[in-house]
């Protein structure tokens, strides 16, 4: 099957650690059989380049300097520090129509699944006056949020959802926002594992002095960062470790109002990551809704600390719980409760035999709802649908 794939994001070059999710993606796709080109926007002039035996295409839409909008953090944060990037929105729309449109009438896909669908949206149903290939929408969640901040995107992504042909969310509570919009028939399709060793054994040595907290996530607001160091602050120092790894606009204030006792990583390579996952005693992401209304769409390194055997303790909030079953793949914490937080790793630290029910309750629900071989084949049949739909309607047409 071909598929053109419209994204806001992609990694650069061989080493670039960005949506490492969504490459993974597409590489298990190329698995099934799929022949697949990806368009993505240039960033500061970055050249078309195959990663993993997959074409990019790349569109410019500004010069270099100013070709900043997407890659290393989400185009509406930057242009809610810089409402100027904001004028570039209508020349990225343009130029990667037409790069999608030239893609299309050369590629002849049979499928266009577009990322992001604001603002790829556009990109998509331009490109399908042409080439008539039926339209996958994968939301995300952040374009839900600029729809929030500006109204006037609502009538586009609802005409976007009424006329795709599927529409993909990456957890039920995605999709029950984007039902808001329009009420139709959503497909969960989350994100498996990043990492290719899964089911890894943990080596956390017995003898280590101190229980360690692992956090591995960016550094902004809707993370709740702030409250684990709050946490961290009721735990005994002596006995209680907090390792925060990932790097982000809040890095040196949170740095700043950090005790000593607390590691910051930073950003780290793929296996001195595996490494921390692998000597951790649990991982937690006290994620909120931030002042945006922002908050975890899913949280991925929740699926990648599950495959690592950590008990993980996390926030009710999001997409979260189509991870985290409270008590059963994980604990679950109010958000923005500092105490709760505490209390959920002592108890969790004296109690072994909860750790391993925790664990195997997680394994279990990773492997039945986000291994990427069940992901892939419900991709697939998907696509399978939207084909023959699609075709079903032409005839009748």
């Amino acid at each position: 099957m071909k598929i053109l794939l419209i994204t806001s994001v992609y990694p650069r070059f061989d080493e670039d650690q960005e949506v490492p999710w969504l490459r993974t993606s597409v590489s298990h796709l190329k698995q099934a059989g799929c022949e697949i080109i990806v368009v993505a926007p240039s960033h500061k002039a970055c050249k078309a380049k195959s990663i993993d035996g997959v074409e990019v295409r790349r569109f410019r839409y500004a010069p270099a300097k100013w070709e900043i909008l997407t890659h290393d953090e989400g185009a509406p944060s930057k242009m809610a520090k810089n409402p100027l990037l904001q004028l570039l929105a209508i020349p990225y729309i343009i130029s990667g129509s037409l790069l999608t449109l030239k893609t299309c009438l050369k590629f002849k896909p049979q499928i266009i699944h577009a990322h992001w669908p604001f603002p790829h949206g556009f990109m998509a149903f331009f490109a399908k006056l042409f080439c008539k290939a039926p339209i996958v929408l994968n939301f995300h969640g952040a374009e839900l949020l600029l729809m929030r901040k500006k109204k006037w995107i609502k009538p586009f992504l609802k005409f976007f959802i009424k006329h795709a042909n599927m529409v993909f969310a990456n957890s039920s509570f995605t999709a029950k926002k984007i039902t808001e919009i329009y009420q139709r028939k959503i497909e969960i399709s989350p994100y498996g594992t990043t990492f290719e060793n899964s089911e890894q054994q943990r080596l956390t040595a017995l003898t280590l002095p101190v229980f360690r907290i692992l956090f591995v996530g960016r550094h902004i607001e809707r993370k709740g960062i702030e409250y684990l160091i709050k946490a961290a602050a009721l735990l005994d120092r002596k006995k209680f470790q907090v390792r925060i790894a990932g790097t982000g606009d809040l890095t040196e204030k949170l740095m700043r109002e950090s005790p000593k006792e607390i590691v910051f990583l930073g950003k780290l390579s793929k296996e001195t990551l595996e490494e921390e996952y692998k000597f951790a005693h649990c991982f937690v992401l006290p994620a909120i809704v931030d002042s945006k209304g922002d908050t975890e769409g899913l949280g991925v390194v929740l699926i990648e600390a599950a495959e690592y055997g950590l008990p993980i303790i996390a926030s009710n909030v999001g997409g979260i719980p189509d991870v985290i079953i409270d008590k059963q793949t994980g604990l679950l914490v109010p958000e923005k409760n500092s105490e709760a937080l505490a209390n959920a790793i002592k108890n969790l630290s004296e109690n072994e035999a909860l750790q391993k029910s925790l664990v195997k309750g997680a394994a279990e629900h990773i492997k039945q709802n986000f291994s990427w071989d069940a992901i892939i084949e419900k991709q697939m049949n998907c696509y399978m649908l939207a084909l023959s739909h699609s075709k079903n309607s032409s005839s009748l047409g």
